[in-house]
C-alpha cells in the first residue's frame, strides 16, 4: 500500500486488480457507453502524451470547465500523470466568474466541454495572458473557429499515440516524481462571504480522506455511483474521483443534466450523495404526483407513510419493533415505499449522505422512515469533506455524527468548531493571510460553525454559521438556517431567508417553489403569466401563511429556538438567484448580499409597514441586465408565546 500516493498510482494499481470491472459509464445518444479500468487507463495515457506534446508543464494549472463526463475525469487524471495541477470550475459560471478564476490561478491551458464553454473562454481570453490552449471535447458549431490555439480532446489523445516513443520516458519520471504532498487538484470556495479562495489539496489529503471515510462504510470495488453534481465542488472530486481510484468503483455520468432522475432511475447506485435541496425537491415532486392520484392510492399513502414515519427508522436502525408493526410495515413495503423508492432511484442505495447545509428534520426523517439507509456527514473544502459522519444504528437528524477517522474536534469558547485531520488543506493559493487566519500552526482549522459536542455520545450538533448565529434583543438565540430549513420542507416553498440578529423579533423572505405551487393554480385553473403574479396570489400567500404559522407552532416546543418564531414576513417577487449574486453556485444564501439588496424590503418587515414597493435589477440568460417592480403585501404570522432560552442556558444544559 506504500505505493498508493497519488492518483495515477491507483489507477495503474486499479488496471492490474480490476482491468475488466467498469470504471466509468455513460448515456450518449440513449446507450450506456462503458469504460473498464483497462480501457480507462489507456484513455488517460493517451491524454497525458498529448499533453506532453504540446508543452504542458509540471506545476501548470488546467482549468476543467463542462458537465459530469468520463473525458473530465480522465482528463483531470492525465494532467496530474504529468504533475500539473486541475482546477475544476462551475460549468454554469458566467464569464466574469471563470475569467476570476483562471486569471487567479494562472492557468496555462483549458479543456471544456462545447461552444457554449468556448465562447467563455474567448469572450474573457483577452484578460488571461497565460492562457496559451483551449481543449473541447464536443465538437457542435466549432468548425468556423480559428483553430490555431483551439483543438479537439480527442485529437490531442491522437498526438499523445503518435509521440509516445518521444514521451514515454519522460512521462513515466513526472508520474513516479508525484510525492504524497504535491498537490492533487485545487477546489474553490463557493465565495458565500466574498471572492472565492482557491483552496490547494494534496495527495495525501485526498488519499488518507478517502481511505478513511471508504473503510468507516464498508465500501468496496462493487459499488456504483452517479456522478451529477458540479465537478467544481469537493464533494464530487472526493466521491468520483478519490473514493472511486481508491476503491475501484464505477462512476456513472448521465446524459443530460436535464436526464439525472431518469438517469438514476437505470443506474441503481450503491452509494449515493445528494445535497439537502434534491431531497427536497424529490418530496415536491412526490407530494404532486399524490395530489394528483385517486382518493384511494391517496389515502393509502398517507397511512402507510404515517406508520412509516413511526416504525421505519427504528426498523431500519435495528430496535425492536412490535410485531403487528413490522408486518404492516412489510405490507406498505411493497404497496408504498418500495414503489417510492424505486422512482426515486434508490432501489439499491446502501449508504446514502446528504451534506453542504442542514438538512430540515422532516425531509431527514421522511427518506429514512422509508427504510433508505440515509446519514448525514459534515465537511468541507478545506477538509477535503469529511469532518464527522453518522456511523449505522446512531442516525439523528439532529446531529452530524461522530468525528471521521483520523480527525480531531474542539470547540472554542465562542462555540466555534474546529478540527484537525489528514485532509486539511495545504493552502489558500496566492492568499497567506486567509491560509492563517483559517489553520494555525498546529493543524487546527475554524470552520465558520458554531456548535457543541454532546456529552455522552461524542456526536457534534451545529447550531448555525458562527457568524450568522447571533441573538435577538431579549437574548434568545438567533439561528437562521435551521428556521429556513424547516420553512423549505414544504413543498410550496423553495427558499427562505430569515431575519433577526439583535431584532426584537424575527421575519422572513419567502420564494415559494414554481413547480409545485403552478401545478396547484393548474389543477385549480387559476390563470397566471408569469412567477411575479403567482407569488402575489392571496390563495398563495395564505398558504405560504400556514407553513409560516405551522413552523412557529413546531418552533415553540424547541428549548433552543422558541425564539425564532416568524412574526412577520413577505413572498419575494423574483426567485434568488446565483446570477444576481443573491446565491452561490451551489446554491448557498449569501445572507449579507440579500440583506443589502433588499434592504427596503427589511425595513418594510419591521417599520410596521403592511405593503411596500420596490424595484430590483435582475440577471437575464443572456447575461443582460433589467429590473422589476412590485408591490408586495407583508403578512402578521402567529406565534406562541413562550419563555425563551440563551445560547449560554442551552450550552450549559447540554455540557
Amino acid at each position: 500500500m506504500a505505493e498508493l500516493t497519488s492518483i495515477p498510482r491507483l489507477l495503474a494499481r486499479n488496471s492490474r486488480a480490476y482491468g475488466a470491472r467498469p470504471a466509468y459509464r455513460e448515456k450518449e445518444f440513449g446507450i450506456w457507453q462503458s469504460w473498464t479500468w483497462s480501457e480507462a487507463e489507456a484513455e488517460i495515457e493517451a491524454l497525458a502524451l498529448g499533453l506532453l506534446d504540446i508543452g504542458l508543464s509540471p506545476g501548470e494549472h488546467v482549468a476543467i470547465i463542462g458537465r459530469n463526463r468520463p473525458q473530465f475525469y480522465m482528463a483531470m487524471v492525465a494532467v496530474q500523470s504529468v504533475a500539473a495541477v486541475p482546477v475544476p470550475v462551475y460549468q454554469d459560471s458566467v464569464a466574469e466568474e471563470i475569467a476570476y478564476v483562471l486569471d487567479h490561478c494562472g492557468a496555462r491551458m483549458a479543456i471544456v466541454e462545447d461552444q457554449e464553454q468556448v465562447d467563455k473562454i474567448i469572450e474573457i481570453r483577452g484578460r488571461l495572458p497565460g492562457l496559451s490552449e483551449i481543449l473541447y471535447v464536443d465538437k457542435r458549431g466549432l468548425r468556423k473557429y480559428d483553430h490555431t490555439h483551439l483543438t479537439p480532446l480527442e485529437q490531442v489523445q491522437e498526438m499523445g499515440r503518435a509521440s509516445k516513443d518521444r514521451h514515454e520516458a519522460e512521462l513515466n519520471r513526472r508520474r513516479d516524481g508525484i510525492g504524497y504532498d504535491d498537490t492533487c487538484v485545487m477546489l474553490y470556495t463557493s465565495g458565500t462571504t466574498g471572492r472565492p479562495k482557491g483552496v490547494v489539496l494534496s495527495n495525501r489529503n485526498i488519499i488518507e480522506t478517502s481511505k478513511a471515510s471508504a473503510e468507516f462504510d464498508k465500501l468496496t470495488e462493487t459499488e456504483s455511483v452517479l456522478a451529477y453534481l458540479p465537478m467544481a465542488w469537493v464533494g464530487d472530486f472526493i466521491f468520483s474521483i478519490g473514493q472511486a481510484y481508491w476503491c475501484g468503483f464505477c462512476v456513472n455520468c448521465p446524459e443530460q443534466t436535464s436526464t439525472m432522475y431518469e438517469n438514476l432511475h437505470e443506474i441503481g447506485p450503491t452509494y449515493f450523495f445528494a445535497p439537502p435541496r434534491y431531497f427536497e425537491e424529490r418530496i415536491t415532486i412526490l407530494t404532486i404526483r399524490m395530489e394528483d392520484a385517486g382518493a384511494i392510492k391517496r389515502g393509502m399513502y398517507k397511512w402507510f407513510m404515517k406508520l412509516a414515519s413511526r416504525v421505519g427508522p427504528r426498523i431500519l436502525d435495528g430496535k425492536p419493533v412490535g410485531v403487528l408493526d413490522r408486518v404492516l410495515y412489510a405490507v406498505g413495503n411493497v404497496l408504498v415505499y418500495r414503489p417510492v423508492r424505486n422512482r426515486a432511484g434508490m432501489s439499491n442505495v446502501r449508504v446514502a449522505y446528504t451534506a453542504g447545509e442542514a438538512i430540515g428534520p422532516e425531509i431527514f426523517d421522511f427518506w429514512r422512515s422509508l427504510g433508505i439507509n440515509l446519514k448525514q456527514l459534515y465537511g468541507q473544502t478545506e477538509a477535503s469533506v469529511f469532518i464527522t459522519q453518522q456511523p449505522d444504528n446512531e442516525v439523528r437528524a439532529d446531529t452530524v455524527g461522530v468525528p471521521s477517522p483520523g480527525v480531531e474536534l474542539r470547540i472554542a469558547e465562542s462555540g466555534e468548531v474546529f478540527y484537525r485531520s489528514p485532509g486539511v488543506f495545504v493552502e489558500y493559493y496566492k492568499n497567506a493571510e486567509s491560509t492563517a487566519s483559517t489553520k494555525d500552526a498546529e493543524g487546527w482549522v475554524a470552520t465558520g460553525d458554531a456548535g457543541f459536542i454532546e456529552e455522552g455520545t461524542g456526536h457534534l450538533r451545529i447550531i448555525d454559521r458562527a457568524k450568522d448565529v447571533g441573538k435577538l434583543a431579549n437574548g434568545a438565540l438567533f439561528a437562521p438556517k435551521y428556521v429556513e430549513n424547516k420553512l423549505k420542507f414544504f413543498p410550496n416553498i423553495l427558499e427562505a431567508v430569515v431575519h433577526g440578529a439583535d431584532r426584537e423579533y424575527c421575519t422572513a423572505f419567502i420564494n415559494i417553489d414554481l413547480t409545485a405551487v403552478g401545478n396547484w393554480a393548474e389543477r385549480n385553473n387559476i390563470a397566471y403569466a408569469s412567477y411575479q403574479e403567482l407569488a402575489g396570489h392571496q390563495q398563495v400567500l395564505d398558504t405560504v401563511q400556514a407553513h409560516v404559522e405551522e413552523v412557529n407552532r413546531s418552533l415553540a416546543t424547541d428549548d433552543m429556538l422558541s425564539g425564532c418564531q416568524i412574526h412577520r414576513f413577505l413572498v419575494l417577487h423574483k426567485e434568488l438567484d446565483a446570477d444576481d449574486g443573491e446565491l452561490t453556485r451551489t446554491r448557498k444564501v449569501r445572507r449579507k448580499i440579500i440583506g443589502e439588496k433588499f434592504h427596503d424590503l427589511v425595513a418594510a418587515l419591521y417599520d410596521g409597514s403592511e405593503r411596500v414597493s420596490t424595484e430590483t435589477e435582475v440577471t437575464y440568460e443572456d447575461g443582460r441586465k433589467g429590473s422589476i417592480k412590485a408591490t408586495l403585501e407583508i403578512r402578521e404570522a402567529k406565534t406562541v408565546p413562550v419563555e425563551v432560552k440563551t445560547l449560554e442556558d442551552v450550552v450549559e444544559a447540554a455540557e
